[in-house]
């Protein structure tokens, strides 16, 4: 019987909640009102020309920070699960090595694919890309590299550190703009800078440069952690 008063319950929320939405928009009103505002002032309000940008690391900051924490999440989640299996060097030692064109490819691409992801996440204020996609360019050089060398295994103190410190970086920044007489989270505080050049929209590219480490250490943690399992247990079948 309880159960089904709470059930009635979110039903009616859930009406009374639609209900609200559809005669404040009724049919036929404009309702890119929020979009339209982003594309008018964007640019003005946050310097960069990536208005994509201007809405993840402004404008929707702090879901921006709630989806880098689901990330740590997943990340934290792998890493205690794969501890439990107890899996770990030993048995990477005993896979067979790749072909000859695999480890030296490898080591040509890597530094690339480095580079590359570290430009898409510098450069997300000016054109497409930033933090996700930079930091996952360069986990996926780290997963060429385990490919490669099944025995690597990466620092994972070093990882932590880089992970924590980009965290804590994204974090400040977005509490300090409650210090400034906006009192609002993510405040862009700094000097917006010369429009479309590389140091400009104020405080976006470091933010963009702190998710880019912390996507790439929590991928490459992640890619750590299952790849003995998955080319171990693979192996054996």
């Amino acid at each position: 019987m309880i159960r089904k008063i709470v059930y009635a319950i979110f039903a009616a929320i859930i009406v009374i909640a639609l209900v609200m939405f559809f005669a404040a928009y009724p049919f036929g009103a404009n309702k890119m009102a929020v979009g339209t505002y982003y594309l008018n002032h964007g640019v003005a309000q946050t310097g960069a020309a990536n208005i994509v940008t201007s809405v993840v690391l402004d404008y929707r900051g702090f879901d921006t920070l709630g989806e880098v924490s689901v990330l740590f999440a997943a990340a934290a989640g792998v890493a205690i699960l794969f501890f439990m299996l107890g899996i770990g060097k030993k048995e990477r030692e005993n896979l067979t090595k790749p072909n000859f064109v695999v480890r030296v490819g490898s080591r040509i691409i890597f530094p690339f694919i480095l580079l590359f992801g570290t430009y898409i996440f510098v450069h997300g204020h000016l054109t497409p890309g930033g933090g996700f996609q930079g930091g996952s360019i360069i986990a996926s050089g780290f997963l060429l590299l385990y490919l490669s060398y099944p025995g690597t295994r990466v620092n994972r103190g070093g990882l932590s550190i880089i992970e924590g410190l980009a965290g804590l970086t994204f974090v400040v920044l977005g509490l300090w703009g409650l210090f400034t007489p906006t009192d609002s989270f993510l405040y862009n505080f700094l000097p917006k800078g010369l429009f479309n050049t590389l140091v400009s929209a104020g405080i976006l590219p470091i933010i963009y440069i702190a998710i880019g480490f912390k996507v790439a250490s929590e991928f490459a943690g992640i890619v750590d952690d299952m790849m003995c399992e998955v080319i171990c247990r693979g192996g054996e079948k």
